[in-house]
């Protein structure tokens, strides 16, 4: 007798994602998603910018909103004590909650004297420190924002010191940085460009940066991703790029090959790995999908 071979949904991903892995479509209804964070009680939270809301998702009782109106959430994460932090858009601000979202005091609004741009995407370091990315899609687009006049020279990836709540910018040499992640020994930066959303000789780029503590150094091109734009992306545990594009959720070894893609049928703004269960959440367009990984988020 022949065996009966099956061929692994995702080539390329055998040691990432189990053969019986689907994509799953979990909720609808959203107009440009954005932002997804899990929860420790299995739901995820995740922002529907024009929309000016938050949505949530429980595998019992579904979808709701979760924030309205939000004042224009973009990304969100979580501390190692379980806190939110949120960046808003409308805010001009970077936001963070001790008390599962039902509050929010914002945490950095200005740079040098100047108010931010609209803060976009956002993670916590394992020293406490807040990184985020600053570009100005709040400000030029009416529909994820209040508008209103640039004030910094620039978009800039900033952090916050955990001790002083001072805001530095760290890296000043993008035009548009967006998503971000940490490598899992915390040594290594990766920043999304997605400066080909308003100029056709933009970028769409992931760039790596050294990284030592609050000391960042000279960064490099990563990966190019295309089709689409490289807009949020996350690191598994051992250390593999997992981002967002025009057709997919794109996934890339720690020296930049890509190994393969988990196609979604809709232009992926975000995703993120569940910390309490074997899942990647993909915030996609109009919708929130997940796929079954065999792989651990990086922590942070």
């Amino acid at each position: 007798m022949t065996p009966v071979t099956t061929e692994h949904p995702f080539p390329g991903l055998e040691a990432l994602i189990p053969a019986h892995a689907r994509l799953e479509h979990l909720a609808a209804g959203g107009t440009w998603t954005e932002g997804p964070v899990c929860q420790d009680d299995g739901s995820v939270l995740w922002s529907d910018i024009p929309g000016n809301r938050v949505l949530s998702w429980h595998p019992e009782r579904g979808q709701a909103v979760f924030l309205h109106p939000a004042h224009f959430h973009n990304g969100h994460t979580r501390d190692a004590s379980g806190a939110l932090y949120a960046c808003s858009h409308g805010e001009r601000a970077v936001l963070k909650s001790t008390d599962q979202g039902q509050s929010w005091q914002a945490i950095a609004t200005h740079h040098e004297g100047r108010r931010l741009n609209s803060p976009n995407d956002i993670i916590v370091a394992p020293d406490g420190a807040v990184w985020f990315t600053d570009p100005p899609y709040g400000l030029i687009q009416p529909h994820e924002g209040y508008g209103g006049e640039q004030e910094q020279p620039g978009c800039f990836v900033y952090r916050l010191d955990p001790s002083t709540g001072e805001v530095t910018a760290k890296i000043t040499d993008m035009i548009r940085p967006n998503g971000l992640a940490l490598s899992p020994d915390a040594r290594t930066l990766y920043v999304t460009d997605t400066s080909r959303s308003h100029d056709p000789e933009g970028h769409h780029h992931i760039r790596a940066y050294p990284l030592a503590g609050d000391t960042v150094g000279a960064g490099r091109s990563f990966a190019v991703v295309d089709p689409g734009l490289p807009d949020g992306i996350r690191v598994d545990e051992y250390g593999n790029v997992w981002s967002s594009s025009g057709g997919g959720v794109q996934v890339y070894a720690p020296d930049g090959r890509r190994l393969g893609v988990v196609p979604v049928p809709e232009v992926i703004g975000n995703l993120t790995f569940s910390h309490t269960e074997a899942y990647l959440y993909i915030a996609a367009t109009t919708s929130l999908y997940r796929v079954a990984v065999s792989v651990k988020g990086n922590a942070f």
